[in-house]
Parts: C-alpha cells; sequence; structure tokens
C-alpha cells in the first residue's frame, strides 16, 4: 500500500510539476475520491466528476478545493488508468452510449464541459474560434465523420500556407485534442510527422527605468495607475484586471493572484509608493458599487459553486473588481446585467498611445512592464527562482529568457572593439 501511495506521489509531481509536498494533496484528494466513487473506471463519466465536485462542496469544502480534488480525479482517471471520459449524451435503453451525431450537439457539449473544467471565457472563447475555423477548412459534415487525418491536414496547413507561429498552432492543437479527446471521444494517434510550425526563440523587450519613467508621463490616471500596478508586481494583464478588493493586502505590502496561468494562485508585490493612489481610487470604486446597489445591480461575477454556496456574496464589497468596466454590461454566460472588469484592450491602447508620445523607439505592450520588472529584478541581483516564483513559472527554464541583461553592462561581456570609442 505505502508502495502505491509512493508511486501516486511520484505520478503527481511528474505530471503537475510540483513538490513531494505539494503532491501528497492531491493523493489525499485521490484517496477521498476513491472512498466516493463506486462505479468502473471504463464507464467513468463527466456526470462522475461533477457529483464528486457536488459532493465536496455539500460538506463545505472551499471552491478551490473541489477543483483541486476534481483535478486530482481528472489525472488520475486519464493519464494514470489511461481511461477515455464517457460522455452520457444520449443513451439507448440498454445503457449504450451513443456517439454525438451532429456539430450542434457536440457545440452544447464542448462548451458544457469546458465549463465543468473551470476553463476561463478566454479559453473558452479561443477554443470556440479553432474549432469554427476547423470545420471552415475540412467542411465536415458530421462529426461521425470526423478522423485524425483532418486535424493533420488542418496543422500542416496552419504551418506551410497560413505560416503562423507554433505557439498559434500549438494553440489549434489543444483546441482539437480536446474536441475529439473529449467531445467526440476519438483518439488523435501518432502525430509525430505532422508538419510542426517553427519554434522560435524570442529575447523579450524590456524598457529601462527612464523610459519607464518617461512613459507614465503620458498616461491617464486609472491606466497609470493600473501600468504601474503591473511593472511594480510582475503580474500579467488579465491578472492586473481581474483583480479584486480581497486581493490586496496593503499591511503585508503583497497582492494575491488567485486562479493564474495554469489555474494557480501566488503572492506578488504591492509596493508602499502604490498605497495612497490605491486607496483614493478604492474609495471611488465603492461610490460605483453602492450606486450600483441602489439601481439594483451591483452583483458581480463569481464562479458558480461559490455563488452557490455564498449566495450573497457578490453583493460584498471584497468580492468586487479593483477595476470595474465604466459601464453595466449583459454577461455572456448568465445573462445577468451586471459590471464586469475593465477589458484589457483598454490597457492596451493605452500603452500603445503612451509609447508614441513618448518616442520610445521599441516594439512596446503592456506585457513588457512585466518583462522589464524580471529584467530589473535580476539585475538588482535577486536570485533567478525569487523572480520565477513571483512571475508564476511553473519551469525555471522560462524565467531564464531574462538573464540575457546579465551577460551585458560592466559587469558582463565587452566588445573587442571598445579601444575604438
Amino acid at each position: 500500500m505505502n508502495a502505491h501511495k509512493e508511486n501516486l506521489n511520484l505520478f503527481f509531481q511528474q505530471i503537475k510539476g510540483t513538490s513531494e509536498r505539494r503532491a501528497a494533496f492531491y493523493v489525499g484528494w485521490l484517496n477521498r475520491f476513491l472512498e466516493f466513487y463506486r462505479g468502473s473506471f471504463d464507464e467513468f463519466s463527466e456526470g462522475d466528476l461533477k457529483a464528486f465536485g457536488n459532493y465536496l462542496d455539500q460538506r463545505g469544502y472551499d471552491e478551490w478545493q473541489v477543483k483541486q480534488a476534481q483535478e486530482a480525479a481528472l489525472l488520475y482517471v486519464e493519464k494514470f488508468l489511461q481511461k477515455n471520459i464517457v460522455f452520457k449524451n444520449k443513451e439507448t435503453p440498454d445503457n449504450r452510449q451513443f456517439p454525438v451525431e451532429t456539430w450542434e450537439e457536440a457545440k452544447d457539449v464542448f462548451i458544457t464541459t469546458l465549463r465543468l473544467r473551470h476553463y476561463s471565457y478566454n479559453t473558452e472563447k479561443t477554443y470556440r474560434e479553432w474549432v469554427r475555423r476547423f470545420l471552415l477548412y475540412t467542411k465536415l459534415k458530421s462529426p461521425l465523420k470526423a478522423k485524425p487525418d483532418h486535424v493533420k491536414r488542418f496543422l500542416t496547413h496552419l504551418a506551410v500556407e497560413r505560416k503562423v507561429a507554433s505557439s498559434t498552432q500549438n494553440q489549434a492543437f489543444n483546441a482539437l485534442l480536446f474536441l475529439y479527446r473529449d467531445v467526440l471521444g476519438v483518439e488523435f494517434g501518432d502525430f509525430r510527422n505532422t508538419i510542426r510550425a517553427k519554434k522560435s526563440r524570442r529575447i523579450p523587450v524590456v524598457l529601462s527605468k527612464n523610459e519607464i519613467k518617461k512613459l507614465f508621463k503620458y498616461l491617464p490616471q486609472r491606466e497609470e495607475l493600473m501600468l504601474k500596478l503591473i511593472y511594480a508586481s510582475g503580474i500579467r494583464v488579465t491578472e492586473c484586471v481581474r483583480l479584486r478588493i480581497k486581493d490586496l493586502d496593503f499591511d503585508n505590502h503583497s497582492l494575491i493572484v488567485r486562479s493564474g496561468k495554469g489555474d494557480t494562485d501566488r503572492v506578488s508585490l504591492l509596493p508602499e509608493f502604490l498605497h495612497g493612489p490605491l486607496k483614493a481610487h478604492l474609495k471611488m470604486v465603492k461610490d460605483i458599487h453602492d450606486k450600483d446597489i441602489a439601481k439594483g445591480y451591483g452583483a458581480v461575477f463569481l464562479p458558480e459553486s461559490l455563488e452557490r454556496k455564498y449566495p450573497a456574496a457578490n453583493l460584498e464589497w471584497v468580492w468586487q473588481y479593483v477595476f470595474p468596466a465604466d459601464n453595466l454590461a449583459v454577461d455572456p454566460r448568465s445573462g445577468i446585467v451586471r459590471r464586469h472588469h475593465i477589458g484589457q484592450q483598454v490597457l492596451q491602447r493605452a500603452m500603445r498611445s503612451a509609447v508614441l508620445k513618448a518616442q520610445i523607439g521599441k516594439a512596446a505592450s503592456v506585457h513588457t512592464l512585466r518583462h522589464s520588472f524580471a529584467t530589473h529584478l535580476l539585475q538588482a541581483g535577486y536570485d533567478i527562482r525569487t523572480v520565477q516564483d513571483l512571475l508564476g513559472h511553473k519551469d525555471v527554464s522560462t524565467t531564464m529568457i531574462y538573464t540575457h541583461v546579465l551577460k551585458n553592462g560592466p559587469h558582463g561581456i565587452k566588445s573587442p572593439a571598445e579601444f575604438l570609442g
């Protein structure tokens, strides 16, 4: 039994790229799942996974715990046991499974499964768009005719004719893998001989401290605050716009990124020079929230399980967005009129305009501030593991791209032509 437990711990360490201590949590959730589930793993379905989540939810577990437990169960079935998840879309009287027969039906299952697995709305939109492009290219009339060769031809088309970047082709691959494996029940097989887009290694664009000071002179007040926060803490633009009041910890000079890339939480920096401007900004946000409530609105978006568990939480101040949108809008998933967070494009446009006005001769975007945060920390002598943790990188090799700055400057390599100066 101990040997089996050690094997499972090692499995979760490898599949999640995590420590032995953190993998033990997944093993614990898996044991809870195995106590709950009494069926055959050959017939394990999305409904069983959802039932397990509801079981934990009813026992008072937090949303993040339910998600982690469901992930442990899913990884165990799909990766460890290598079983396919069964979709019970239609059943014959003798309970045999019908395949998905129409694209309309496939679309419903596709969206339901994405949401069941807590994929973000941005990922849902991206995956749906790739499926749309795939169907336009292949002209498949029915899901029953979908074969892995159709995906191979489409990926080759993207690489050879469309000349997309490797990351774009991988995005399409992941969307179609999800469609085939989790909706259509079709395994991909061997894709090693498929033509793949060439993977490029790019040096990130980094702004100097003087350029950053110059940049901030040409920004509106709200956008200046948001972009300063991104540079000061190294968070992604999506993480910035999704910040909620409860994520700001002024006393500990830190902010908490919830469900960041890879659906993980982490803590980053909240320097003191931003405390005053942020608190003044929050006073204005509180006024907006109070007015929304007075008009019968003010209920912010919350994950479904959390909203079920705490039905009044969506009106509470601590759950509101730090940077709310200017106007109320209809939630695309629920149809409820509410105030969402500010859109990423607002920041991107402000950044683009400021770069032009400041006459900075670099192709800088909002993400450049994150690159600059990491680079300036390394230049200041902080170790790469610290920077990795602050950025939320799963693998240190991703953070290594910023070490190019350590090879230049007064303590780095000098050109042999220096004597000409």
